[in-house]
């Protein structure tokens, strides 16, 4: 189901904690999962679960519990924008509906092309520099008012 190079990357994730407690990595894991698949579908939940010994339904839940992980085929970029109530105070609002506006697409939606998919998510741990995105779990973009908002959508283009 994954590739020689993830497989490596499980190992070196599982090999952080005791043998008894190897279902410790499970989070990691499934980031792994999702570089290497894009998403994560059901079979490379289950997969991770069976690689750590631990019931499906406990690694679906770690998937399901947090945004980071796309349960459903995502675009080339997914966007996050923080929506927590600092951010929203200190324009997080305005600039979600400016990016929706912008690539015609709601919260939780993907663009016709493919390109971009659009999400909420909640405190990113950057408050003073909202509003706050992130870019495919790992670009932080901060004070992201319509021209960032622009600069950000044509350097994606």
């Amino acid at each position: 189901m994954f590739s020689a190079d993830t497989l490596q990357k499980f190992a070196r994730e599982v090999a952080k904690y005791p043998a008894e407690q190897k279902q410790s990595a499970v989070m990691a894991c499934l980031a792994h999962a999702q570089e290497e698949k894009g998403w994560l579908p059901p079979e490379a939940i289950e997969a991770v679960a069976d690689y750590l010994g631990m019931p499906p339904i406990a690694a679906y839940e770690v998937a399901s519990f947090y945004n980071m992980y796309d349960l459903k085929p995502v675009g080339k970029y997914k966007i996050t924008v923080c929506t927590n109530l600092p951010c929203a105070l200190s324009g997080g609002y305005h600039a979600g509906e400016y990016l929706q506006q912008k690539l015609g697409v709601g919260y939780g939606e993907t663009t016709a092309d493919g390109k971009f998919t659009l999400k909420e998510g909640e405190c990113m741990g950057a408050c003073g520099d909202a509003p706050v995105f992130i870019v495919n779990n790992r670009s932080m973009c901060s004070h992201m008012h319509p021209e960032q908002i622009d600069k950000l959508l044509e350097e994606c283009k």
